[in-house]
């Protein structure tokens, strides 16, 4: 064969990436909510600092390789060791800081973490857990806080900064590399790490910026509400500082009034959040201004038809719909419209789960393990594979995640011939009836397209006939005395009979994992404890 005349050997590395927006996009700003308003400062002023960062870590013995955790809310301070870290050579490892103190504690020791970077506010929850930490060499506190249950020999972070010379030299790293580390949210068992490279980063950022994703772009400004600590924040801070995007971090101010407030002072154009975030704003903030936006982003789990339709007749702002996993880097699919509706309306179109994007392979494979036809209608797991998916777990075997190349996304759908996605369920949360498939997915999202339900998840739940059938657990909202009867009859001109739950709860919250999903786990647990109020309806 011929050889290629390229320059193939040119390094797809974080490197390149903060040489190019510290150059070309010096301006962009980076805008950092605080209790007194917002902390403002330019790309080349983080660039600069991330410099200086790199630094202070090689001065306390971190070297290519070594793992270096941030247990921190998303702001300045966190994209400047999204930054300086991996471009140094060592691993960004991001902690979820939400997760149970004996999972903060597998997942800091697992990874070997040398150094901890984290935000004052929160240092009480890693305090929980410091006297487990075996391979910690060194806390640095950003900010004022109580620090008291982390020990003696703190270093502040600001001050590392200010006596750190400027002008850094980055090594040159291997692309295949590790440069990050994310762990499974661990809803069962120990939490998995992913390590990701800088080829599959550098890769993943560019597909970000295209058409083919969310068009992300230098006219942008991006409010980055889903979490850093989580799959790097789905790609956004490396494919913004790429482009030159401005950055708008909310930190802590999750709640809806503070987020209304975030998007009248900054006027963001685009966004990404989980749908519990975003149903939040609808409903306890609805005369946000969000004219600003053209584009939601929205994944982590189904997105109900309500959700989108509310976003349109009230903001007039459309939500596409992403999927992926922490084991894709995020994203795998997105949900735009194509350019032929086929006879169905956008929002229809919306609320599939999304079209596979270049870079991506998607396959969907039976019980059997037999690959199933994409024709909108065989249902089966999907699996994928990719320059940004998965190929083993970090220092863990788990073959059975794996099939001859390909991930095992433990997702259950159906693929249109035209390469779209309909997640039927989770695997371990499909509901098998007497023989046939009830979607608990399809259920919760028609559900939560009543106006009096707030939330819905829906669980198996054992059946001396059938075996098993569906149980729709509902939030309703204030003030609402809907029955369960009366959803039942709403649900039975919406959905096949045979899929019609007879058991219903009612519940204050649907609980949830440490990113957002409705943790059907909990509920099903609740259930076999019989801590559950269920009425039955014939």
């Amino acid at each position: 064969m011929p050889q290629s005349t390229m320059q193939d050997d040119y390094p797809l590395t974080i490197a390149p990436i903060l040489a190019h927006g510290r150059q070309l996009h010096a301006n962009s700003k980076v805008i950092t909510c605080t209790a007194d308003g917002y902390h403002e400062a330019t790309f080349a002023q983080v660039a600069d600092r991330a410099d200086k960062l790199a630094a202070v870590l090689t001065s306390l013995g971190v070297q290519p390789g070594d793992r270096v955790g941030t247990f921190m809310w998303n702001n300045q301070t966190h994209l400047e060791a999204y930054l300086a870290i991996p471009c140094m050579g060592a691993v960004l490892h991001t902690l979820n800081i939400r997760l149970f103190p004996e999972q903060l504690s597998y997942v800091i020791n697992h990874a070997e973490d040398k150094v901890i970077i984290v935000d004052a506010s929160i240092a009480p929850l890693l305090a929980r857990v410091r006297d487990q930490l075996t391979t910690v060499e060194h806390i640095i506190v950003k900010g004022t806080g109580d620090t008291s249950g982390l020990g003696e020999g703190l270093l502040d972070y600001d001050a590392l900064i200010e006596a750190a010379p400027s002008g850094f030299q980055y090594p040159e790293v291997d692309e295949r590399s590790g440069m990050a580390m994310c762990y499974t949210s661990g809803t069962t068992g120990n939490p998995k790490g992913v390590m990701y490279s800088h080829r599959s980063t550098y890769m993943h950022s560019i597909m970000v910026t295209s058409t083919a994703n969310v068009a992300l772009s230098e006219h942008d400004t991006m409010l980055v509400i889903v979490p850093m600590f989580h799959a790097n924040a789905w790609g956004v801070p490396y494919a913004a500082w790429m482009i030159g995007a401005d950055l708008v971090f909310p930190q802590q101010f999750l709640q809806a009034a503070p987020l209304s407030k975030i998007i009248a002072d900054t006027r963001p154009t685009l966004t990404g959040a989980v749908p519990t975030v975003l149903n939040d704003l609808l409903n306890n903030a609805p005369d946000t201004d969000m004219s600003s936006f053209r584009l939601v982003m929205c994944g982590g789990s189904a997105v109900p038809r309500g959700l989108i339709q509310g976003y349109l007749d009230r903001f007039g702002v459309p939500i596409v719909q992403g999927w992926g996993m922490t084991e894709t880097s995020p994203v795998c699919a997105i949900g735009h419209p194509p350019k032929d509706m086929q006879g169905l309306d956008e929002v229809s179109w919306r609320t599939r789960t999304g079209r596979i994007i270049p870079g991506v392979e998607l396959r969907i494979t039976d019980d059997a393990g037999d690959v199933v036809p994409w024709d909108g209608e065989s249902l089966g797991e999907i699996e994928v594979r990719g320059s940004w998916i998965t190929g083993s777990y970090y220092n863990v075997d788990d073959p059975e995640k794996f099939h001859d190349g390909w991930l095992r996304t433990g997702d259950v759908a159906s693929v249109s011939p035209n390469g779209y996605v309909m997640i039927s369920d989770r695997a371990k949360d499909v509901i098998k009836s007497g023989g046939e498939w009830v979607s608990s997915v399809d259920l919760e999202n028609t559900l939560m397209g009543h106006p009096d339900v707030l939330e819905a998840a829906v669980i198996g739940v054992p059946d001396p006939r059938w075996d098993e059938r569906p149980m729709a657990c509902v939030v309703l909202r204030a003030e609402s005395n809907v029955t369960a009867e009366e959803l039942r009859s709403w649900l039975s001109e919406r959905t096949p009979k045979f899929w019609l739950p007879e058991r219903w709860s009612f519940i204050t919250e649907v609980p949830k994992t440490s990113v957002g999903k409705f943790d059907k786990k909990v509920l099903r647990a609740r259930h076999t404890a019989g801590e559950l109020e269920v009425e039955l309806i014939a």
